[in-house]
């Protein structure tokens, strides 16, 4: 059993002649204050205020910005211009559970030897050179392969790496 499936759902029914309800709300409310200007206030300023009341009707129920309605603009506007314009960013460690915690607290501890900044030096690459063989290690170890020295430089570390 076929079914009808709708094909213009963006666009708003026609109620009143060729307006849609909005575009007659507006429409209509512009000539209201119109006649209410034109009854209570002296006829110059009158009719400077039917002008500006019809133009700022009109425009709120046909004109459109970038396809977008004039009543968005204007809200837009005002919203802009009521916010604070001071954008602070405030960046956020990420909340760490207990043991995700002591390892990173772990990792970044790392004594410190001062004999010489040579032998600084020197003590961090073999620290840094250890840890990643014993990463290896347990990788291998992990696919059942068993290294052939716990030498972590030179020719062994090279042979337990590429098998040679």
């Amino acid at each position: 059993m076929p079914y009808e499936v709708p094909q213009f759902i963006e666009i708003e029914d026609k109620i009143f002649g060729p307006l849609t309800f909005k575009q007659f709300l507006y429409l209509g409310g512009g000539i209201g204050l119109s006649y209410v200007a034109w009854v209570l206030v002296p006829r110059i300023v009158a009719v400077l205020l039917v002008v500006l009341i019809g133009g700022f009707a009109t425009a709120l129920a046909f004109y459109k910005v970038n396809d977008r309605p004039f009543i968005s603009m204007l809200e837009n506007m005002f919203r802009y211009f009521l916010q604070p314009k001071l954008y602070v960013w405030k960046k956020e460690e990420p909340k760490l559970n207990a043991k995700a915690r002591e390892e990173q607290v772990a990792a970044s501890y790392v004594p410190k030897l001062s004999e010489s900044k040579l032998h600084d030096l020197s003590w961090g690459l073999d620290v840094q050179a250890s840890i990643y063989s014993e990463m290896d290690q347990r990788a291998k170890a992990k696919e059942g392969k068993v290294l052939k020295s716990d030498k972590s430089f030179g020719k062994d570390y090279h042979k337990n790496i590429y098998g040679g």
